[in-house]
């Protein structure tokens, strides 16, 4: 019996996945609450300076500091650049609307990825998926009802965040064969980290209380889990195939809301997301079962 070391790696990657979604999910629920009595500012330096202390600590686990020693640069700068930019957007517009709706349009991410991955990686991507990435940004109109009602700022944000986001994942598999994951992990997270401090003073920071420093601890640990796991599963397999995933998050997210600050989302919500779920959905189905005909094909025996 040969082993199929493809189909280990996919199940690997799709256990990273879900392992960095639960740390995502606990990261913006710690978010949530935080932005209600601290900046925006301050919560990013926080939330960072924790992460990164975490990851320095578990260098050993990684291949030490040596595994952060990189020739490319540019393209970790780059990350850098896209982190800040997902970091704050996306906190600017989870502080401003229903977290359920936030992670609805921030889940655009993954058919973005599976757009982006054509030009930028060279993989295919036949008509059908195509379909599915525009049926979801149709889910996204559906949410938005542009003339319905007027677009706030907190969903361009998020849709912005979803954009640099999905750039960064396709970042990942793009420099995976050269760089160790501890780097792709420390330097998107101490780039946000320098940025915020450069902004900090005045209004913008308050001593956090007992309950606020439990909670930037959370956040600066889920990070931490976050990047480990998504990093983990774009190493492992394709990003058409992992990032429909993360979808999985909505589930958390719809109960946590309800539970914690008792938001409910409305029917065109609902709709939207049902549309976006279903198109990544399809995406995966597309993947897996042409992956499953074309091992079929190879070793059916001949007649």
């Amino acid at each position: 019996m040969v082993h199929d070391n493809r189909q280990d790696s996919t199940g690997a990657a799709v256990g990273f996945m879900l392992l960095g979604v639960s740390g995502g999910l606990g990261l913006d629920m710690c978010a949530k609450a935080l932005l209600v009595n601290y900046s925006l500012e301050q919560f990013v330096f926080l939330r960072s300076v924790i992460g990164v202390s975490i990851f320095l600590l578990i260098a050993k686990q990684f291949g030490g500091f040596r595994s952060l020693v990189t020739k490319r640069w540019r393209w970790h700068l780059l990350r850098t650049l896209l982190s800040t930019c997902t970091m704050f957007a996306f906190f600017y517009g989870l502080a401003r609307m229903p977290l359920v709706d936030a992670l609805t349009l921030g889940f655009t991410a993954p058919l973005m990825v599976t757009a982006l991955s054509v030009p930028f990686l060279g993989e295919h991507v036949g008509w059908r998926r195509w379909t599915a990435v525009i049926a979801g940004f149709a889910g996204v109109l559906i949410i938005l009802r542009p003339g319905a009602t007027e677009i706030s700022l907190a969903s361009v944000a998020v849709l912005f965040a979803a954009f640099t986001y999905a750039c960064m994942a396709i970042t990942s598999r793009k420099l995976a064969a050269t760089e160790s994951s501890y780097a792709l992990s420390v330097y998107v997270i101490a780039g946000p980290m320098i940025v915020s401090a450069t902004m900090l003073g005045g209004d913008s920071w308050q001593v956090p209380d007992a309950r606020g420093w439990v909670l930037f601890g959370l956040a600066g640990a889920s990070s931490v889990v976050t990047w480990v796991g998504i990093i983990g599963a774009y190493r492992r397999a394709s990003p058409a195939l992992l990032a429909p995933f993360e979808y999985t998050a909505l589930i958390g997210g719809a109960i946590a809301g309800y539970l914690i600050w008792s938001e409910v989302p409305d029917r065109w919500v609902l709709v939207g997301a049902a549309v976006i779920i279903a198109s990544g959905l399809f995406v995966v189905y597309r993947e897996i079962g042409g992956a499953i005909s074309r091992k079929w094909l190879t070793v059916r025996p001949r007649r």
